[in-house]
C-alpha cells in the first residue's frame, strides 16, 4: 500500500482539524466535563455543515462517497482534541453497514445522518461475552418476524441514536438487525465510560422486530457482524493513534519547558528515551492502523492484519498514556491538567480493545489459519 495521503484526503484532514481546535479547547472540555455532559452537539453541526458526517455515506444519501480511509483520519484528528461527538458509532458503527446493507427503506436515515439530525450506532458488547460476533442476545422467531431476549452494555450514545444496529443469535446462526430504541420491548438506561463518553445498557424483553428490520440477509448474519466489529476496531485504532500524538506532544513540550534539578527536564536522558519510546509506539500504530483500513477499504479482510491494528493500538496506548502521566509528574494526576484526560480517554480504548496479550494469541491462530481472503458471501 501507498502510506502518502492524496490531496483530498489531506484537504479532509485539515478541514477536520480546523473544526475540532476551534471548538475543543482545554477550558471548554474541562467545562463540559464539570457539567456532566458527554457530547458537544454545536460541534456535531459544525462537522455536519462542513459536509464531515457525510465522509462514509454515499453520493446518493447526500454524503461525500468516501470510505474508510478518510474516517480514520477524521478519527485521528478528533482523538488529538478528545472532540466528544459519537463519529466513530454514528459514522463507522452506524452509517457504513447501513450503507453497505440496507435496504432503500433502511437506507431512507443516511440524508439525516450526514445533515446531523440523527445518530446511528451499534450494540456490540455484552458482560460475559468476550466476541461481539458470536452474540448472546437471543431472536427466536415469532411468526414471520423474531422477538429479542437480553441486554446489550456499554453502547456507545444508545439513548441519543434513533436506530441501533443489533447482532443478534437466531436458530440457524447471527441475525442482524437495525432496531429502534424507542420500540416495544425496549429499555434504554443511561451509561457513562470512564473519560465522561455517553454509553448506555439497552434491554431486550421480548422485543419485536420484523423481516424490515433485517440489516441484510439472514444467511449473511455472520458475515455482516464480523464486517462491522472489524472496521469498529479499526476506527478505535485511528481513535487512538490521534489520542496519543497528542498526548505525546504535549508531554515533549512540558519537558522541554519544566524545569528540574536546574535544568530542563526533557535535556534528561531517561525522559529522551522515554518520549522516543512514545513516538516509536504512534508511528506504528499510525502505520499498522492505516494498513488495517486500507485493506478494508481494498475488500479483503485479514484478522491477522486487524488484530495488529488492535494489539498496537492497546499496548502502544497504554504504554505512551502512562509514559505521559509520569513524565509529568504529580501535576499528570490533577484532575483539572489536560493531560489526565488523555490518560482516561487511551485507557477507554484500551479497555475496549481488549487486552494485548489475547490479542497476540489471535494474531497467531489467523496466521496459522492463513485468514487473509476476499470480503465473500456477503452482497455489499
Amino acid at each position: 500500500m501507498d502510506f502518502a495521503l492524496s490531496d483530498d484526503q489531506k484537504s479532509l484532514r485539515d478541514l477536520a482539524a480546523r473544526i475540532f481546535a476551534d471548538h475543543c479547547t482545554d477550558e471548554s472540555l474541562r467545562a463540559l466535563t464539570k457539567s456532566g455532559t458527554g457530547d458537544d452537539p454545536a460541534l456535531w453541526r459544525a462537522l455536519a455543515e462542513a459536509g464531515l458526517l457525510g465522509i462514509g455515506i454515499p453520493e446518493a444519501h447526500g454524503g461525500l462517497g468516501f470510505g474508510m480511509a478518510e474516517l480514520g483520519l477524521l478519527l485521528e484528528a478528533q482523538g488529538r482534541r478528545l472532540a466528544p461527538v459519537p463519529i466513530l458509532a454514528s459514522l463507522v458503527m452506524g452509517a457504513l453497514p447501513v450503507a453497505a446493507f440496507g435496504s432503500a427503506a433502511q437506507q431512507a436515515i443516511l440524508p439525516r445522518v450526514a445533515a446531523g439530525e440523527a445518530i446511528l450506532t451499534a450494540a456490540l458488547e455484552e458482560a460475559g461475552n468476550p466476541d461481539p460476533i458470536r452474540p448472546m442476545l437471543r431472536a427466536r422467531q415469532s411468526g414471520d418476524g423474531w422477538v429479542l431476549d437480553g441486554v446489550k452494555t456499554a453502547v456507545p450514545y444508545g439513548a441519543q441514536a434513533e436506530r441501533i444496529i443489533v447482532p443478534a443469535m437466531g436458530e440457524a446462526g447471527v441475525l442482524v438487525f437495525l432496531v429502534d430504541p424507542r420500540g416495544a420491548g425496549v429499555a434504554v438506561a443511561d451509561q457513562q465510560g470512564t473519560d465522561g463518553a455517553p454509553q448506555a445498557e439497552i434491554r431486550f424483553d421480548a422485543a419485536p422486530v420484523g423481516a424490515a428490520d433485517l440489516l441484510g440477509k439472514a444467511g449473511d448474519g455472520d458475515a455482516i457482524a464480523r464486517w462491522i466489529v472489524d472496521r469498529a476496531r479499526a476506527g478505535l485504532a485511528h481513535l487512538q493513534v490521534g489520542i496519543c500524538a497528542e498526548a505525546l506532544r504535549r508531554t515533549a513540550a512540558y519537558s522541554s519547558e519544566r524545569t528540574q534539578f536546574d535544568r530542563p527536564l526533557g535535556s534528561m536522558q531517561a525522559v529522551q528515551h522515554r518520549v522516543a519510546d512514545g513516538f516509536i509506539d504512534v508511528e506504528a500504530m499510525r502505520s499498522t492502523a492505516m494498513r488495517a483500513t486500507w485493506l478494508l477499504g481494498e475488500g479483503i479482510t485479514s484478522p491477522a492484519e486487524i488484530e495488529t491494528a488492535k494489539y498496537w493500538a492497546a499496548i502502544g496506548g497504554h504504554r505512551v498514556a502512562h509514559s505521559a502521566q509520569h513524565l509529568h509528574g504529580g501535576i499528570g494526576a490533577d484532575t483539572d491538567y489536560p493531560i489526565h484526560r488523555y490518560f482516561l480517554a487511551a485507557k477507554r480504548v484500551e479497555v475496549a480493545l481488549g487486552g494485548a496479550q489475547p490479542m497476540l494469541a489471535a494474531i497467531g491462530r489467523a496466521i496459522a489459519a492463513g485468514e487473509t481472503q476476499l470480503l465473500s458471501g456477503v452482497e455489499a
